[in-house]
């Protein structure tokens, strides 16, 4: 087939456009290059006139060329495609026309214009992505795109709103008739230059849903202020939230205004179940005395669920491990946990935040994963509250305590002026009369006056504490303490029966204080003879241990001398030291009673009771 080389008055022309232009007969043979095709194939036209484009180029071969080619020779129709140029990394978009001696190519740079595209494609998904709903207004107000968030939030397809005008949006889109005004006026206001972003909410209602908010944000999309975009987020749990928290505020309010303990528990519950949604809850506070945690507070759906709440002893449960460590904990499902307290219990997911040194609160569901970090926020804020409500109580009480303390305690200092003034005195002076005395045979006067002396001075010592004051509570075994006490007091010959092993939650040094108290009164009334004690259990009613007794068989204290032993005396009166006062104190400051009696048959019998903690292990 002869070559038809376009007419020569074109030339020029085609070497001045910017697009690559080439021509081919109808063998795939190169008629014409202009300039840009020679810079672009990087050959001279002397080269390729005349060659077949497939032979020169072969790696076009696996291009879309040869296939778009071919259409267009065989159905006369132009045909237009993009093609990358790797050596230049550059894409064009190749239209080839058809004619009666071959094709007419055309090659546009089209790199930038593809980028471009690229570019919008990427932010027309982000914005599909995003969880925010974005609408897009034109010139003449009317909606121009919106994204899956604004479909899914309105509960409209998308051909429902695009081309509407934004006043239609309260009948199209049940958005609020206040809301699509307040729209129009922030778009005009952006066009008009009075500002460059308008805020505002908009209330809107899902399809068989809730009324939900949203927080709308208005923005020119170019400098023209033609094109507005909005971006509506929902804020309704974010509103409901500083709702709460505001609502919280008021709970603390109503928690410094409660009177007791058991008072703040109850308003926490009810704060918990009504306020925040949560209607398995309770409170516990610790028993340091007995070492278990104490349901205080429950709302009516733990009494339905749970029928009340357990006590949970030291150590035992989830309870005692949030407590200890002093943070709240979500737990998505208990059952998953070893250290949970009942495995049949019928919740699952729980909130357990500890309430300082006081206790825990906690809430439950019935099925797992049914708390997220807001609730546990919300629960973390409320205990925080009860907490300061509960210490703001206990500094009260300390000052109520401690006021009457200071009243006691500045009886005892009057009692013990009057002993140091004279009854010490006396001490000292016969111990200085003994040694002067003493013979190099004998040295028991001395030393005895000495220890008296000793003792003395110690009772000084606990009967100054303020008797509510307790070092850390433990458990005492009754056995151990009763040989200190021994050792610790004056009673080298005395005989003591213990008729039980058992044990109880005590300080302990003041406990073995109280026990030699007793040993040296019984000592100083058995005129330093031999005495016989015997140490029993003291029972309830029901036949519980409740405390012990101590019985002994030195001469008796008077029953009119019963209303009086308890009292601080001189210790002349007392015998060893300041006397029973000290015991007395040591029982009150744990919470237990002490009373004398005559025993049966004869002796005097001291009763210590109100112990609780009081076990017997065997008789």
């Amino acid at each position: 087939m002869s070559e038809s080389p376009i007419p020569d008055p074109t030339e020029p022309v085609l070497d001045r456009v910017e697009d690559v232009f080439f021509a081919l007969d109808t063998d795939w043979r190169f008629t014409y290059l202009n300039d840009r095709a020679e810079s672009l194939l990087w050959r001279s036209r002397e080269d390729l006139l005349g060659r077949v484009m497939w032979d020169e180029f072969p790696e076009t071969v696996e291009t879309q060329f040869p296939e778009s080619f071919h259409e267009a020779m065989e159905t006369g129709d132009p045909v237009a495609f993009d093609v990358y140029h790797k050596p230049l990394d550059t894409w064009f978009e190749a239209r080839a026309y058809p004619g009666e001696h071959g094709l007419s190519v055309f090659m546009q740079d089209v790199t930038e214009r593809r980028v471009q595209k690229r570019r919008l494609d990427e932010h027309a998904r982000v914005v599909e992505a995003v969880n925010d709903g974005v609408i897009v207004v034109d010139g003449d107000n009317h909606v121009a795109s919106v994204n899956r968030a604004i479909e899914d939030a309105l509960s409209t397809d998308r051909e429902h709103l695009v081309g509407e005008h934004v006043d239609r949006l309260h009948d199209i889109a049940a958005v609020d008739a206040q809301a699509t005004t307040d729209l129009g006026q922030a778009i005009e206001a952006i066009r008009r230059g009075d500002t460059s972003f308008e805020r505002f909410e908009l209330a809107f209602e899902p399809e068989h849903g809730e009324q939900r908010i949203g927080e709308v944000r208005m923005v020119p999309l170019d400098e023209s202020r033609v094109r507005v975009a909005g971006v509506v987020r929902d804020v309704t749990d974010q509103r409901e939230y500083e709702r709460v928290v505001e609502r919280l505020h008021d709970v603390t309010r109503w928690l410094f205004q409660a009177e007791d303990a058991p008072e703040i528990c109850s308003v926490a519950t009810h704060a918990t179940g009504k306020l925040l949604g949560l209607p398995i809850s309770g409170v516990w506070l610790l028993d340091d005395e007995r070492g278990v945690m104490d349901p205080i507070a429950a709302t009516a759906g733990a009494h339905e669920e749970l029928g009340g709440l357990p006590q949970f002893p030291e150590g035992d449960g989830l309870i005692w491990e949030v407590y200890r460590d002093g943070e709240p904990r979500l737990f998505e499902d208990v059952h998953e946990h070893e250290r949970r307290f009942n495995d049949d219990t019928p919740l699952h997911a729980e909130i357990i935040a500890p309430l300082g040194p006081h206790g825990v609160v906690m809430t439950g569901a019935l099925e797992a994963d049914a708390f997220d970090e807001t609730d546990l926020e919300l629960v973390s804020l409320l205990a925080e509250n009860t907490t300061a409500a509960l210490d703001r109580m206990d500094r009260e009480q300390m000052l109520a305590e401690r006021r009457k303390s200071l009243e006691e305690q500045r009886e005892r200092l009057g009692a013990v002026a009057d002993i140091l003034s004279e009854d010490l005195q006396e001490h000292l002076e016969t111990a200085a009369d003994d040694l002067a005395a003493v013979s190099a045979t004998s040295e028991a006067a001395p030393a005895e006056t000495l220890s008296r002396a000793e003792a003395l001075v110690d009772d000084i010592l606990e009967f100054a504490k303020d008797s509510a004051t307790l070092g850390s509570r433990e458990s005492v075994g009754f056995e151990d303490a009763l040989a200190d006490a021994l050792d610790g007091s004056l009673a080298d010959d005395m005989t003591v029966y213990l008729e039980f092993q058992g044990s109880l939650r005590a300080d302990r040094d003041r406990f073995v204080h109280m026990l030699e108290t007793f040993f040296n009164d019984i000592h100083s009334r058995a005129n330093g003879g031999g005495a016989t004690v015997r140490i029993g259990p003291e029972r309830g009613p029901e036949g519980r241990p409740t405390g012990f007794y101590i019985l002994d068989d030195a001469e008796e204290i008077p029953e009119t001398e019963f209303d009086r032993v308890f009292e601080p005396q001189g210790s002349s009166d007392a015998g060893i030291g300041l006397g029973l006062p000290v015991a007395r104190q040591v029982a009150q400051a744990h919470g237990w009673s002490v009373d004398v009696t005559t025993g049966d048959p004869g002796g005097t019998r001291f009763s210590l009771t109100g112990a609780p903690t009081f076990t017997v292990d065997r008789e």
